[in-house]
């Protein structure tokens, strides 16, 4: 098997999802759209005149992208078996990967310190306001590392065989319709 073949493999397909239907990318969508949303919440609790609302969904909103990021990180480190050590691919998964880790770290120390002594009341202030948004950069580099290893490096998406059934012409009947 080649290696960028191997790389398109599930290592499991119950676990991590079949060929071309990698679970992670469906996954990481719960992590990416809590975070975004809290930081939002963030930045409104600071220009409302009740704020302690937004502040308490700002934290959870965090809580379930951590949680969402534990599904997501599990079933991507299945997917980062599947790539050939020693690639060029390898070693941006593993920079993906890390900083994944280490977003996701600094987002439970940031539910953390916003749950501490009986959670939010007010403004969100402006420690974990910044933790918040420097953590969604981080995030924002390690989204573009994932996208270069889908889109530039193929991996777990179909060859390209495969994909050309996506552009053949479907007949359906004498109507002459396309489906």
């Amino acid at each position: 098997m080649t290696q960028p073949h191997q790389a398109k493999q599930p290592v499991s397909a119950a676990l991590a999802g079949p060929y071309g239907h990698p679970f992670h990318p469906i996954l990481v969508t719960v992590p990416l759209g809590a975070w975004a949303a809290g930081l939002v919440f963030d930045i409104a609790s600071h220009l409302v005149k009740e704020p302690e609302f937004l502040s308490r969904g700002a934290m959870w909103l965090i809580a379930l992208g951590v949680i969402g990021a534990l599904a997501a990180a599990m079933v991507g480190f299945l997917d980062l078996f599947a790539i050939p050590t020693g690639t060029r691919a390898f070693r941006v998964g593993l920079v993906h990967m890390t900083l994944n880790l280490l977003v996701t770290a600094a987002y439970l120390g940031n539910f953390l310190w916003r749950h501490a002594g009986g959670g939010p009341s007010g403004s969100v202030a402006p420690g974990p306001l910044a933790l918040n948004a420097a953590a969604f950069a981080v995030l924002g580099v390690s989204g573009w590392l994932g996208g270069k290893l889908s889109y530039r490096y193929g991996v777990r998406v179909a060859d390209e065989v495969t994909q050309s059934e996506g552009f053949t012409p479907a007949h359906t009947g004498s109507q002459g319709r396309t489906g």
